[in-house]
């Protein structure tokens, strides 16, 4: 399938409909927010949903939801969009990570955390009464669009509510995710969130000392 390719039949029709439903958007950071905020707002109602317990350290976990929180107000003063903290559960990452601890990143512990982003996300929406409910992960070259929108797809029929299609890398949506960071001065974190990542960026900047020397 080509999620670019519904995404934008998603929002044609939107557009014609003259609507804009509830969006809930799942989002991991203010980086990774700013492009996908600026492609969606004019066809959605949306509230950034921060739930990410792969940011097991706490600092950490509160200066990202800080930098969404503060990036929306900058872009978005007019209160568009809203900004929902989910809750600090690191104690759920580690649990379905538990086991897959030295697999790499974009392995199978990848997609059980996609799973429990998008679980908890799909759900919210649900009980909360949102139209659509969708992630911006997929801008990430680091993430695997297909299986994010198979597990929206999945939950999408588990739990009643309609899942955003979409690749948000396309169209250079990543290059001008980095270019809306640098305008707004935004952190940029240098791994996904979990400490597993963080384990592995640190072997490759180290790698990659060790051979300049």
């Amino acid at each position: 399938m080509n999620y670019q390719m519904v995404l934008d039949e998603t929002l044609q029709k939107l557009k014609e409909s003259g609507k804009k439903p509830k969006l809930l958007l799942q989002v991991c950071c203010a980086p990774c927010s700013s492009y996908v905020l600026s492609y969606l707002h004019e066809y959605f109602q949306i509230t950034c949903f921060y739930y990410n317990p792969n940011i097991t350290w706490k600092e950490e976990f509160e200066r990202r939801m800080e930098e969404v929180k503060r990036f929306t107000q900058e872009a978005y003063p007019n209160h568009e969009i809203q900004v929902m903290e989910g809750p600090y559960e690191p104690e759920k990452f580690f649990q379905i990570a538990k086991g897959k601890e030295t697999m790499k990143e974009g392995s199978e512990r990848c997609y059980d955390c996609y799973y429990l982003r998008l679980d908890e996300t799909a759900s919210f929406a649900k009980e909360h009464g949102y139209d659509y409910f969708g992630t911006t992960l997929s801008i990430s070259p680091y993430k695997n669009s297909k299986w994010l929108n198979e597990i929206g797809e999945e939950l999408a029929q588990k739990y009643g509510v309609a899942y955003l299609y979409a690749d948000f890398k396309k169209k250079g949506g990543y290059l001008k995710s980095i270019a809306l960071s640098k305008q707004y001065h935004l952190y940029r974190q240098d791994y996904c969130g979990c400490p597993y990542s963080k384990l592995e960026h640190e072997k490759r900047v180290k790698l990659r000392a060790s051979k300049n020397d």
